[in-house]
């Protein structure tokens, strides 16, 4: 039997803590404890090489952190990152990452803040090629910005404009050629298009799956619209107070949900067709993170949780619609399966 081909990316019980504390003096004076916010806290997850991972969840769940870790802004605080079979976080001094950074690039997600304004764009676009060495002589690097902003749908001549003289989404485009110059397999994207009008949104998301067909692109897409997920994603993970609540591919995802949060989430999605189908509503709002709850830390929303959920921490299993569910609720069968009402689904 022939193996399975190896990820480009696996995430193994990848955490990061921030100490959010006052400062020392304050503490000994006012006799307050060290606050630790642990934004992600133990993360597993693969991405297939030409595959899209989404990650969705409410707002402070740790989505961009993620991101952010996986493309080196912020170094672990346990766990690993395996970029085609290298572990990121063994990786020292700039030389040793730098033909691991150039393999992985990332679109930020407002184009207003992440272009330099004092640039012109043929600079901004340009500069991952000369930083990596990639092409030598001024005209060829200058034939190849060309290439590049033919290739996201503006004109050559638009690199002698600066960020300012851009439409937001015309600016997006521009971040999307700067990533691509440095010729990367793996694109991070955090939430690339939530700056953006809905009309550009379908545009810049149409680019980038034009993008990921032609070029063999891999990405790590992160955002809280659904919609946007449901068009570009292969599969979604659903991140809730740092912990991945489900995981599993798209259409087995928006159809047949097993976890109460992402079944929520899902049921947020306005009713259209006006079915009438009966909703289980989820009260109460997402917890402190640097104070969680014990056990599961959606029980204090979740309709069907119990004492075990309060004090026991669910671990990720497989079920039979080929997710993988850290939910005892779940692995009991308290909630009801089945599909969703036609309009979330």
């Amino acid at each position: 039997m022939a193996e399975s081909p190896r990820p480009l990316v696996k995430v193994s019980g990848l955490a990061r803590y921030f100490d959010v504390s006052a400062p020392w003096l304050n503490r000994v004076l006012d006799g307050q404890p060290r606050l630790i916010l642990r934004a992600v806290d133990g993360l597993d997850f693969e991405i297939s090489k030409g595959e899209t991972l989404a990650l969705v969840g409410e707002s402070g769940c740790g989505k961009s952190t993620v991101a952010r870790l996986v493309v080196g802004l912020y170094r672990p605080s346990t766990g690993s990152i395996v970029f085609d079979g290298v572990d990121m976080a063994g990786l020292g001094g700039r030389a040793e990452m730098a033909p691991i950074r150039r393999r992985l690039q990332m679109i930020f997600q407002d184009p207003y803040a992440s272009l330099n304004p004092r640039w012109r764009v043929s600079a901004i676009v340009s500069e991952p090629i000369r930083a990596f060495r990639l092409i030598e002589g001024e005209s060829k690097i200058v034939e190849r910005v060309g290439q590049l902003l033919r290739q996201v749908g503006l004109s050559p001549v638009d690199g002698e404009k600066y960020p300012h003289e851009f439409s937001g989404g015309q600016r997006q485009r521009i971040s999307i050629a700067r990533a691509l110059s440095s010729q990367p397999e793996f694109l991070v994207c955090d939430e690339p298009t939530s700056a953006l009008d809905v009309s550009v949104q379908a545009q810049i998301l149409n680019l980038m799956k034009d993008l990921q067909r032609q070029l063999g692109l891999t990405y790590l897409f992160i955002s809280h619209n659904l919609a946007v997920v449901r068009h570009i994603a292969d599969r979604v993970g659903v991140m809730y107070l740092g912990r991945l609540a489900e995981i599993g591919p798209k259409t087995t995802l928006f159809t047949l949900p097993r976890h109460p949060y992402t079944r929520m989430l899902l049921d947020t999605i306005p009713d259209l067709d006006m079915t009438g189908c009966k909703r289980t509503p989820v009260a109460g709002e997402v917890p402190n993170p640097i104070n969680p709850p014990s056990g599961c830390a959606f029980h204090p929303r979740c309709p069907f949780a119990n004492d075990r959920c309060k004090t026991e921490r669910p671990e990720p299993k497989a079920n039979e619609t080929g997710s993988i569910t850290a939910c005892h609720a779940v692995e009991e069968g308290r909630p009801p399966a089945g599909p969703l009402p036609a309009a979330a689904a």
